[in-house]
């Protein structure tokens, strides 16, 4: 099992993340506000479980629009 984790950066907005979060990890609303502001306020934030392909692809629609994100195991 491999975890995604979304790291904090000033150069996208609040609503690009969160928007970001519904579209390529299924959250619903409230849960990707609340990724957001964990990983606003802490530096990081875990956004995502499972196998390490599957995460691998939501990583790279993720880089795509520039958005840190990486995978741990």
């Amino acid at each position: 099992m491999a975890q995604l984790i979304l790291h904090n950066d000033d150069k996208n907005s609040y609503q690009k993340v969160k928007a970001s979060l519904i579209r390529w990890c299924d959250h619903e609303t409230i849960q990707a506000e609340q990724c957001s502001l964990i990983a606003h306020n802490t530096g990081q934030c875990i956004i995502k479980n499972g196998d390490f392909m599957e995460l691998l692809d939501i990583k790279n629609k993720f880089e795509l629009v520039n958005i840190d994100v990486e995978i741990i195991q």
